[in-house]
C-alpha cells in the first residue's frame, strides 16, 4: 500500500483519524470547524499535493504529470457514462435533471454523474389497479369490499355494487411522460378508472348491467380511461378492464332477486302465451278458410241446381206449348210413377170384376237375389 497504517487507526494518508480533537485527513485538528476558525484553502491544497507525491515514482510530480493524472481521472469519469438497457426496459437520458432522449435496449452512453443521469423504467411489466375491493396479499381468501368505491348509481336510479380492476403498463413510446408527469401512478389510474366506470354505469339500467352488457361496459371503460390518461400525458397504456362482480347492494339483494324472479316468470308466461297463439291462430285461420270454401262450394252447387232446374222447366214449357195434351198426360204419368212406384199396389177392375191378377215382375228379381245369396252362404 502507498500508505502505512501506523500507530493503529491511522487514516489513508498516514494521520490518525477519529473524533474528539483528532487530526483531520489534511493535517488539521478536529476538521474544518475544529478550532472555530475557517480553514486555510491554500494550506489544504499544499498538504494535498504533498500527500499525492507518495503515489508518484521518485517522490516528485511536475506539471506534466499532474495533467496526465487529471486526464486519467477525467477518462475514468467519462467511462462511467456507459450503461446497459435490458429488453424489458427503456433508457431515459437526463442532462442536469432535464429530459434529453430515450434509448432502446443494449449498451448505451450518457454523460456521467453529476452531469447526466439515466432512468430505466420497466415498460413490459403488467400492473393491476383494484377498484371496489382489495384482494389479500397471498391471493387466497375472500377479498375485502370497499363500499365507498364500489357503490354506483344507474340510469334508472338504482344502486349497483361493482368490483373491477384495470391492467396497465408504461407506454414504451412515451416513457418520459410516465416518469415526469405521474407522481402517484396507482392512485391516478385508480381515480380515472373509478370516474370512467361511474360515467358508464350512469348511462345504463341496472338490469342490463347485471345481465347482458358487462362485456361492453368493460370495453367502454377502457376506452374512456385511455383517452383521459392520454389527455393528462400519463404515458400509460390500459390493456384490459375486468369486471369481477356486479350485484345489487347486500341490503336489497333478496328483494331484487324476488323482483327478478317475478320478471322472469312474466317473461315465461308471455312466451307460453305467444307459443299458444302461434299454434291456435293458424288452426283457426285454417278452419275459417275451410268453412268459407265449403260455403262457396255449397253456393256454387245450389246455383247450378237452380240453374239446371230452371233450364229444365223452360224446356218442358216449350214442349208443353207445342203439344199441351200430350205433355199434360206425360207429366201426369211421370207424377203417378214417382208417387206409386215405391208402394204396394192392388189393381181393381172398374167394371166390378174384382181384383185384376198381375204378374209381380218387380218382386221376381228380389226373390232371385235372395236365393242366390242363400246358396252362396251354404
Amino acid at each position: 500500500m502507498p500508505w502505512s497504517n501506523q500507530s493503529g487507526g491511522g487514516g489513508p494518508w498516514g494521520q490518525r483519524g477519529g473524533s474528539g480533537g483528532g487530526k483531520s485527513p489534511w493535517g488539521g485538528s478536529g476538521g474544518p470547524q475544529g478550532n472555530g476558525n475557517p480553514p486555510d484553502l491554500e494550506d489544504i491544497l499544499r498538504r494535498g499535493q504533498d500527500r499525492l507525491k507518495d503515489f508518484i515514482p521518485g517522490g516528485s510530480m511536475g506539471s506534466k504529470g499532474l495533467i496526465i493524472l487529471i486526464l486519467g481521472v477525467i477518462a475514468i469519469w467519462l467511462l462511467t457514462g456507459f450503461y446497459t438497457v435490458r429488453p424489458n426496459e427503456v433508457g431515459i437520458n437526463l442532462i442536469f435533471g432535464k429530459y434529453s432522449s430515450t434509448s432502446g435496449e443494449g449498451l448505451r452512453y450518457n454523460y456521467p454523474y453529476p452531469i447526466g443521469r439515466v432512468l430505466k423504467p420497466n415498460v413490459t411489466a403488467q400492473q393491476r389497479v383494484e377498484v371496489g375491493y382489495r384482494s389479500t396479499a397471498t391471493g387466497q381468501g375472500r377479498p375485502r369490499d370497499v363500499i365507498e368505491e364500489s357503490l354506483m348509481l344507474t340510469a334508472d336510479e338504482n344502486i349497483v355494487d361493482i368490483d373491477f380492476d384495470a391492467v396497465w403498463q408504461i407506454n414504451p413510446a412515451r416513457p418520459q411522460d410516465y416518469v415526469f408527469n405521474l407522481q402517484n401512478p396507482d392512485g391516478t389510474i385508480k381515480s380515472v378508472a373509478e370516474s370512467a366506470m361511474r360515467e358508464v354505469i350512469g348511462r345504463r339500467n341496472i338490469q342490463a348491467i347485471l345481465t347482458t352488457e358487462q362485456a361492453s361496459i368493460a370495453g367502454e371503460v377502457r376506452q374512456i380511461m385511455q383517452e383521459a390518461l392520454d389527455v393528462y400525458g400519463a404515458g400509460v397504456l390500459i390493456n384490459v378492464v375486468q369486471l369481477q362482480a356486479a350485484r345489487p347492494p347486500s341490503e336489497v339483494q333478496q328483494a331484487f332477486f324476488d323482483v327478478n324472479a317475478a320478471q322472469q316468470d312474466a317473461v315465461r308466461v308471455q312466451n307460453e302465451a305467444s307459443a299458444y297463439a302461434s299454434r291456435i291462430v293458424p288452426e283457426a285461420r285454417g278452419e275459417a278458410s275451410r268453412t268459407v270454401q265449403q260455403a262457396e262450394g255449397y253456393r256454387e252447387q245450389s246455383v247450378a241446381d237452380a240453374t239446371g232446374q230452371a233450364a229444365r222447366f223452360s224446356q218442358v214449357y216449350e214442349e208443353y206449348r207445342k203439344a199441351p195434351d200430350v205433355s199434360r198426360e206425360r207429366i201426369f204419368l211421370e207424377t203417378m210413377e214417382r208417387v206409386f212406384g215405391s208402394v204396394d199396389k192392388i189393381i181393381v177392375d172398374q167394371n166390378g170384376q174384382g181384383v185384376v191378377p198381375f204378374l209381380p215382375l218387380n218382386q221376381m228379381p228380389q226373390s232371385q237375389n235372395n236365393t242366390n245369396n242363400q246358396g252362396t252362404t251354404r
